[in-house]
C-alpha cells in the first residue's frame, strides 16, 4: 500500500484523501503532501500557491469557482472541525449539478480533493477552524464566481444543527442561484 489512501465519491475525479499518520505518546507526524505519493496514486495534479483561513463556529465559505485559471484545491483541517462540500459545474458530466460533502477535522486528518470545474464552500462546525488549501493555479479575482450557498436546485444539506447562525461575507450573500450559471455560457467542460 502506498502512503496515502485515495477514496473515490460518487463524483468522479473528486477524492477523500488518508494520510498515513505515525502517532505515538508525543502526538503525531504526516505528510501532508508528496508528490511523489500523489503520482504513485494516479494523482498527478501540480499545485502553485497553498492558503489558510481560520474562522469561527457558524462561518460558511463558497461556493466559490474561478471562470478561468481555474482552480483544483486539496483542503485539509489542522484545527477544528468543517463541513466541506464540492459541486459539479461540468458541462455533460453525469453528475452536473450535483455535490458531495466530507467532514474534515484535526482529528481524522482527512484531506479533499476538489478539481477544476466545482464549486467549493465549507460551513464551520467547531468554535474556530484553520483550514488549509494547495491550488492548481493562482488566484484571479477579476475570474471569481459563486453559486448561492443554500440553492435549493442543488439542495446542499449542510449540517446546521448546534449553529446558531450562519455567517457569511457580503459576496456570499449576494452569490447568483444554480440557474444563472445554468442561463450562461459554462465554462467548465467534461
Amino acid at each position: 500500500m502506498g502512503k496515502i489512501k485515495v477514496i473515490p465519491t460518487t463524483i468522479k475525479d473528486l477524492y477523500i484523501i488518508e494520510p498515513q499518520v505515525f502517532g505515538d505518546a508525543r502526538g503525531y507526524f504526516i505528510e501532508s503532501y508528496s508528490e511523489a505519493d500523489f503520482v504513485e496514486a494516479g494523482l498527478t495534479m501540480k499545485f502553485v500557491q497553498d492558503n489558510e483561513s481560520r474562522s469561527k463556529r457558524g462561518v460558511l465559505r463558497g461556493l466559490h469557482f474561478q471562470t478561468q485559471h481555474t482552480q483544483g484545491k486539496l483542503v485539509r483541517v489542522v484545527e477544528g472541525e468543517v463541513y466541506d462540500v464540492a459541486v459539479d459545474l461540468r458541462e455533460g458530466s453525469p453528475t452536473f449539478g450535483k455535490w458531495e460533502g466530507v467532514l474534515l477535522t484535526a482529528e481524522n486528518k482527512r484531506q479533499f480533493y476538489v478539481p477544476e470545474g466545482f464549486a467549493h464552500g465549507f460551513l464551520v462546525l467547531s468554535e474556530y477552524a484553520t483550514f488549509q488549501y494547495k491550488c492548481t493555479d493562482y488566484y484571479a479575482p477579476e475570474y471569481d464566481g459563486g453559486i448561492r450557498w443554500n440553492d435549493p436546485d442543488i439542495g446542499v444539506e449542510w449540517p446546521l444543527e448546534g449553529i446558531e447562525e450562519v455567517l457569511l461575507s457580503d459576496k456570499d450573500q449576494k452569490q447568483p442561484m444554480f440557474a444563472e450559471f445554468v442561463a450562461k455560457e459554462n465554462p467548465f467542460k467534461y
